[in-house]
């Protein structure tokens, strides 16, 4: 391992200099007009996965943005990892509250890195991470160091549900046939406190509608005698939580699953400062179900957010309509033994009941995912704790996830092999939020790592 940390701190400046290449590609797949560059990423990704030492690289044509595939089988005997990752990005919305273009990836330093952090969409989520996996194969691939076999999975519509990946795997199922899937999309806790994911919440997000009136009104003829879908709108989503923080969504959490009470409680003791947390999100005091800490608010229990919401005249000084329709986009974020499609019924059949006689509310499913756990007994666990005592100089921690990874249990489905989630983000990096960013440390730290798991997954999966 020593001759490969000497390559990659020889190659450190061409590896950063290679991901902000990547990073100016704004290759946001929820929005058409950027259609180009979202296949230009996966081009770019091919490249380098050809130079890396890849073979049989292509770009895999899908119903809608295309996979990236590459392998390398160095022994059919050996064990096989599938690296799976995301070259698609957010939209950058806000545009306003970015401090520096989100294609124009500048470096600072922060109080969490001190070393330096990389500002541009998808800097951590999840071009920075992915591109981890590609510079960390590199590295093996010159030194002659690749334990096993490595199989390439990279797609284009992660940030809009992953929709043409299930079709396309359960179609070729043989070609990503491998031992275990490899994913670095998540976060650790601290940078000196490495973690490993072991739950990931599901999702399902719609949009709604509600309207009213044939055409925006004047307010002062119409005001208070006709319904205003705004306020209409607005009553009905307030009516979505009671007083404790608990979702009114009838048989919303029949299935929620009973996480025991020394499972919370080991939880609990993760590395977390209430006050910290306060602090760096600028609130004075949090928010959410009553009986449970923030903790298990952002992980073990479901959620209904709303995404965004608007209506009516918005632009610069005032106009005094009543408008004749309202809408908001809405997720919520699931627990195991919750489904997807069933949850995305009840919310409908419930907000289409609690629409007033006024007003007509159409709910449309935009996508979803099942919610996972991932066990720590298995090898692939242990090979991670493995490789971040080697690099970190501490075990890892297992801590589930308040974030959705819709393809995580297509993927046992369909393949038959659990997942490993080997994050190097932090919660702080501001993923899906303006002023997005990835620390240097993390970047280079997962490059180091990442072939210890390779090595010690390669050992284990031989005793």
């Amino acid at each position: 391992m020593e001759q490969l940390k000497a390559y990659q701190e020889a190659n450190k400046q061409r590896y950063l200099d290679e991901l902000l290449d990547l990073l100016r590609i704004p290759s946001v797949s929820a929005d058409s007009k950027f259609e180009a560059d979202v296949i230009q990423t996966a081009e770019f990704i091919k490249e380098k996965l050809i130079e890396a030492g890849a073979d049989n690289v292509e770009i895999c044509e899908t119903a809608g943005y295309p996979i990236v595939y590459g392998d390398k089988i160095i022994d059919p005997n050996l064990p096989t990892v599938c690296v799976y990752g995301h070259y698609d990005v957010q939209p950058a919305d806000p545009i306003e509250l970015w401090e520096s273009g989100p294609f124009d990836p500048v470096i600072k330093k922060t109080d969490i890195h001190p070393d330096g952090a990389i500002f541009a969409r998808g800097a951590c989520d999840d071009k920075g991470q992915m591109y981890m996996h590609v510079k960390a194969f590199e590295s093996m691939m010159a030194n002659n160091a690749l334990p096993c076999n490595i199989k390439f999975m990279i797609e284009g519509e992660e940030e809009i549900g992953s929709p043409s990946l299930g079709p396309f795997i359960r179609a070729n199922a043989d070609k990503f046939a491998c031992d275990v899937i490899l994913v670095s999309d998540t976060g650790m806790i601290a940078n000196d406190v490495p973690s490993i994911c072991t739950g990931l919440r599901g999702l399902s997000y719609v949009e709604v509608e509600v309207v009213g009136p044939n055409r925006d009104l004047h307010s002062g003829i119409y005001g208070g005698a006709v319904g205003n879908p705004a306020n209409v709108l607005a009553k009905m989503i307030a009516s979505l939580h009671d007083e404790n923080g608990h979702i009114t969504v009838e048989g919303f959490y029949d299935d929620v699953e009973t996480v025991s009470d020394e499972e919370r409680e080991a939880m609990n003791k993760a590395p977390f400062s209430l006050e910290v947390y306060k602090e760096h999100l600028d609130i004075d005091a949090v928010q959410g179900e009553k009986g449970y800490t923030t903790l298990e608010r952002g992980s073990i229990r479901p959620t209904l957010d709303v995404n965004g919401i608007w209506s009516g005249y918005i632009g610069e000084g005032a106009k005094t309509v009543l408008p004749s329709k309202a809408n908001a986009k809405i997720s919520m974020r699931l627990v195991p033994n919750q489904d997807s499609e069933t949850i995305t019924r009840l919310f409908k059949e419930h907000f289409e009941k609690i629409a007033p006689d006024s007003v007509k509310v159409t709910v449309t499913p935009h996508h979803g995912g099942e919610p996972v756990v991932t066990p720590t007994t298995g090898i692939a666990y242990q090979a991670a704790d493995k490789a971040y005592q080697a690099t970190f100089g501490t075990a890892a921690i297992p801590q589930r996830s308040g974030g959705s990874i819709p393809i995580v249990a297509m993927f046992e489905e369909v393949l038959g092999v659990k997942t490993i989630l080997m994050g190097f983000g932090l919660n702080s990096d501001a993923i899906h939020s303006p002023n997005e960013h990835y620390g240097l440390f993390n970047y280079y730290k997962g490059i180091e790592t990442i072939p210890y798991f390779y090595q010690y997954f390669t050992e284990m999966s031989a005793q």
